[in-house]
């Protein structure tokens, strides 16, 4: 049937309807999607866009970034789509707060020169290979990480005017000493305790339950025993990493990239230059000293007395070792221009003054050795072959999978990689590689999922992609309960044993407070030995809200632990170890969140004052 409809769509007819279809969505308005409107579009903030590849690209970086701290907890909140919604929105809210920010930086005047950009990367230890600037290194890395030259560049930018505001922002807070000092004896407060736990766990296997609760139970909470829709998946992927083992580099390739490329591994020319300054444009004063010079005197005294370069007159003048696109291009020009040693220039005119050059030192250009860099080469070589590998085959495997919808075998024959196939899956369970956003909404459109057609090839990482097909499908649906009925059992007697639990933890608690142990010795409980707790202690949060005990008496309450037990505390004594040594860290911890209150109120008017729109569907 597929072979009937690739024939037809070459006929002359269907090429005229197609084309006629085409016209009427681009007079209904969907057009706009084809050109990149609105369809691309996650959020507009004013006048400014936020794509919504811009927008996958940071929910994935953020996935990735929590998937790493949380681990399996996290995989289990992702299989909760109103979650997954929020979580998404969380990351868009953050991408149209920056917008703002930069908004208003700029219309207060806030800029970043080209010159600062340059600095910024020239100095990023990202880029620095033996403590150089590496320009195929900051190329590699650049494009490893979906920027171009001028994308980082913007983005480095944006990111600095951000960061004059905020810094703003924290320059004008301040802490008064009381404050400071009241703030500090509540850090430092400590507390004396003990405690009581009921363990749910003995509670649960204490609790009595029937068939008929049983029964109950299953039919009251039926989406506790629901088998989530599943899926039975097939996919091919390819990874430019993995094509790097089936490389070969052979000496002879080693040696002729080397010799390609021998300015990669040799040290740049370096001068020792000393300079005297005169700021501004007192040429008339700058003359005066190079007479003196040219009349004999000695350079590092008048650099000492006359330069206006404060740091470099202190030391004769002497700016050290330098290297080309280091220095202002006058300036360099200048000193890279003096032939041999103890030749001085005429006057130098750059954006800081006048100059007077003397070349103290020269180090020549050295090469290093083959041996020390071949491993390096063959790393290179390797990723350079791989990479062209991979976005060859990736062609291929675009094309040949949209051939041959039907299958994955085609395609996988034609990048020599094999299918995957997994058993029944669903978003909580799905293998690492499957749980992206994009994987995901692939396998969940009609296409992939309903009419069993190869979703398009997608990018899951830099220069790793895949495709996938859904070979079977198994409805959401609730357990029958000859299946769960241990769960059942077992989930209804945590519930039965928590509730019993606080119910004694309630009665302990108001009997305490009267003075009355009877509850406490019908059980057969006993508090705990004596301990001090501070904020950190994972009771902290009970203990401290807890009012402070008249002398000798003590106060009760009641909370749960990490665990989910039922705590039973009686609070002793309140005692503080206030140090004013810490005053200067509880300062800044103050200005710290005077200032995030600060950029809260900021951002809060400024999405008053901004139309905002969003046109993502989170979920």
């Amino acid at each position: 049937m597929m072979e009937r409809i690739r024939e037809g769509v070459n006929s002359i007819a269907v090429k005229i309807i197609l084309g006629l279809i085409i016209l009427s969505f681009v007079f209904a308005g969907v057009g706009s999607y084809i050109a990149g409107g609105i369809g691309n579009t996650a959020a507009k903030v004013g006048n400014v866009e936020i794509g919504r590849g811009e927008f996958e690209q940071a929910y994935q970086n953020e996935r990735n970034r929590m998937q790493s701290q949380m681990g399996e907890y996290f995989s289990t909140l992702l299989g909760d789509p109103s979650y997954v919604a929020s979580f998404r929105k969380s990351v868009l809210d953050r991408m149209i707060d920056d917008v703002l920010i930069e908004q208003h930086a700029e219309s207060l005047g806030l800029r970043i020169s080209d010159s600062q950009i340059r600095t910024m990367m020239l100095e990023m230890p990202q880029f620095q290979n033996d403590g150089k600037f590496d320009s195929e290194l900051y190329q590699a890395t650049l494009r490893r990480a979906g920027f171009t030259a001028d994308s980082f560049a913007e983005y480095l930018r944006r990111d600095l005017v951000r960061s004059q505001l905020l810094s703003a922002l924290q320059g004008s807070e301040f802490t008064l000493p009381s404050e400071i000092e009241t703030q500090g004896k509540l850090l430092t407060q400590t507390r004396d305790i003990k405690t009581l736990t009921l363990s749910l766990e003995e509670f649960a296997n204490k609790a009595v339950i029937t068939d008929e609760e049983v029964q109950q139970y299953y039919q009251e909470n039926p989406a506790q025993f629901t088998r989530p829709e599943q899926v039975k998946v097939s996919y091919i992927e390819l990874s430019a990493q993995a094509l790097k083992d089936s490389v070969t580099v052979t000496d002879e390739d080693v040696t002729q990239y080397y010799d390609e490329h021998l300015d990669k591994y040799s040290t740049d020319e370096q001068r020792e230059v000393s300079h005297i300054l005169v700021q501004g444009d007192d040429e008339a004063k700058a003359q005066a000293i190079l007479d003196e010079l040219n009349a004999g005197a000695d350079f590092a005294t008048l650099a000492q007395e006359k330069s206006e370069d404060i740091g470099s007159a202190e030391e004769g003048g002497s700016l050290g070792w330098i290297e080309r696109d280091v220095m202002d291009t006058a300036f360099e020009e200048a000193a890279f221009a003096l032939v041999n040693v103890g030749d001085r220039t005429g006057l130098v005119k750059s954006d800081f003054g006048y100059h007077i050059i003397q070349l103290d030192a020269v180090k020549a250009s050295e090469s290093k050795p083959l041996a020390e860099v071949k491993a390096e080469i063959v790393a290179e070589l390797k990723d350079q072959v791989a990479i062209d590998e991979f976005y060859s085959l990736q062609n291929e495997l675009e094309k040949v999978a949209f051939e041959y919808p039907d299958s994955l075998d085609d395609a996988a024959e034609a990048v020599n990689q094999k299918v995957v196939t997994t058993d029944f899956i669903s978003q909580i369970d799905a293998p690492e590689i499957l749980k992206s956003a994009t994987v995901m909404q692939a396998i969940q459109s009609p296409e992939v999922k309903e009419d069993g057609l190869n979703s398009e090839v997608m990018e899951v990482a830099p220069e790793h992609i895949i495709v996938v097909r859904v070979d079977d499908l198994r409805e959401q649906t609730v357990l029958p309960i000859e299946e769960v009925q241990e769960q059942v059992e077992t989930q209804l007697a945590k519930v039965k044993g928590e509730q019993a639990a606080m119910e004694l933890g309630v009665q302990l608690v108001n009997e305490l407070k009267e003075g009355i142990s009877d509850a406490l010795n019908a059980n057969g409980l006993t508090f705990g030995e004596l301990e001090t707790i501070d904020r950190s202690s994972p009771l902290a949060g009970t203990v401290f809200a807890m009012s402070k005990p008249e002398e000798g008496a003590a106060s009760f309450a009641q909370t749960k632990d990490m665990q989910g037990n039922v705590v039973v505390v009686e609070l002793n004594k309140v005692m503080s170890d206030y140090n004013s040594a810490y005053n200067e860290q509880i300062g800044a911890q103050m200005i710290r969140e005077a200032t995030q209150q600060d950029i809260s109120s900021v951002i809060a008017i400024l999405r008053s004052n901004t139309e905002i729109e969003y046109f993502l569907d989170a979920q």
